[in-house]
């Protein structure tokens, strides 16, 4: 593990235990001692980073509640022996996805995402996998992240201008633009293709 990893696990678990004192502490004592350990993470990393505390606390502090990971939804849409992409605001390319919503399950987001950031009705099929983010991706996030990569069918629509992304494509996987790696990776991209013709496809989980 690199020092950079090291460093921002050590933040991570104190802000996540000292949510969970939070969670249940009832002495006001020990309620002021978890505040200070969540601020004492929230210091680590603005220091290493030299992101604004204030920014870091926004961030990293204002969850209540027993901490748990974020799940995140990325649709597999094909196109033949092509996959679908968007394209990001930073140029780079990305299987449509983000943060599952409040009020969203897993299979709503999937094909609420596929329609705002590709501009395609889709019908979610089935779950190709759960992959810890920050085992798989680009970077270290500083919450924990499951991501869910779900086979979807094609309905309707084409890309319709957003403020989420440029553009979309079909690629190949021997084809692909260059990606958002902390979405999206090559070995990713071909887990889907491998999934989609596979009836007897095991979900791969971490």
């Amino acid at each position: 593990m690199d020092k950079y990893n090291l460093w921002l696990d050590w933040a991570r678990e104190l802000q996540f235990l000292a949510q969970a004192g939070l969670a249940y502490s009832k002495d006001k004592f020990d309620i002021e001692r978890f505040e200070r350990i969540r601020e004492i993470s929230a210091e680590i990393v603005s220091h290493k980073t030299e992101i604004p505390i204030e920014t870091v606390k926004d961030l990293f502090c204002n969850e209540k509640g027993f901490q748990t990971p974020k799940i995140e939804t990325r649709a597999a849409i094909f196109e033949g022996n092509k996959i679908l992409l968007v394209k990001e605001d930073d140029g780079l390319w990305a299987l449509p996805g983000g943060w599952v919503d409040e009020m969203q399950s897993v299979k709503t987001n999937v094909e609420k995402e596929a329609y705002e950031e590709a501009g395609v009705k889709v019908k979610a099929e089935r779950v190709i996998a759960l992959h810890d983010r920050n085992k798989r991706n680009k970077g270290t996030f500083i919450h924990n992240i499951c991501k869910v990569f779900v086979l979807c069918t094609y309905i309707s629509g084409e890309f319709k201008e957003n403020i989420e992304t440029l553009g979309s494509g079909y690629f190949s996987l021997d084809n692909l633009p260059p990606l958002a790696e902390s979405k999206t990776t090559k070995e990713q991209i071909k887990m889907c293709f491998d999934a989609k013709d596979d009836i007897n496809w095991q979900i791969e989980f971490d």
